[in-house]
C-alpha cells in the first residue's frame, strides 16, 4: 500500500497485536484499518518497538493540504478532531472506516485520550461556545412542542376517539 501523503511504500508493523502500516520511509504517517485506531488510542494499549518508535516522531502536520484519498478504496478522506482527543485532527475513510495519522499525532492521542466524562464535558462546552445558534435551536424546539401540546389541547373534540367518547357518555345518562 502507498502512502497517501509522500506516496512511498508503507510497511506493516506490529503495535503489540495490531498490525499498523507504517510509512517508515518516508513521512512516518500511519494507517489504522477499521478499529484498529481504537485499540491503540489510549495510554495502556498496545506495545513493542514499532510502537515505541511510532511515538518518538515529531508531529508534522500539514495543515494546508487537500483532502488525501483513501489508500485502501482511493475515496477522498474526511479530516476531522479524533473522537477521543481534543488535539488531533485525523483523516478518515467514511467508505472503509480506516484512518490515518500523521507522524506524532499518535502520541498526542495517547497524551490527551479522554475518559467518557471528560469527552462528554469537552463536547457541551464546544456546543455551549461555540454554536450560539443552539441555545436557539432549543428555545425554538421548547416553543414548537408547547405549540403542538396547546394546539393538541384544543383540538381533542375533532378526534374520533374523543367524539365517540362523548356519544357513549350522552348515552348513559
Amino acid at each position: 500500500m502507498d502512502c497517501p501523503v509522500c506516496k512511498n511504500t508503507m510497511v506493516e508493523k506490529d503495535f503489540g497485536g495490531v498490525m499498523v502500516d507504517v510509512c517508515a520511509n518516508g513521512c512516518k504517517g500511519m494507517w489504522f484499518d477499521w478499529l484498529e485506531l481504537s485499540k491503540l488510542d489510549e495510554t495502556h494499549e498496545g506495545a513493542g518497538q514499532a510502537l515505541a518508535e511510532a511515538l518518538m516522531s515529531e508531529r508534522v502536520k500539514d495543515d494546508g493540504r487537500d483532502r488525501i484519498a483513501c489508500p485502501k478504496c482511493q475515496k477522498p478522506m474526511l479530516p476531522h478532531l479524533y473522537q477521543s482527543s481534543k488535539e488531533v485532527t485525523v483523516d478518515e475513510c467514511y467508505l472503509c472506516g480506516g484512518f490515518f495519522l500523521d507522524a506524532g499525532e499518535l502520541k498526542i492521542i495517547k497524551e490527551s485520550f479522554m475518559s467518557e466524562e471528560e469527552r462528554d464535558s469537552f463536547v457541551q462546552s464546544l456546543i455551549n461556545s461555540d454554536v450560539p445558534e443552539y441555545s436557539e435551536a432549543i428555545e425554538d424546539l421548547q416553543k414548537n412542542q408547547e405549540r403542538t401540546q396547546a394546539i393538541k389541547k384544543m383540538t381533542r373534540f375533532l378526534r374520533p376517539s374523543a367524539f365517540v367518547r362523548n356519544i357513549v357518555n350522552r348515552n348513559k345518562t
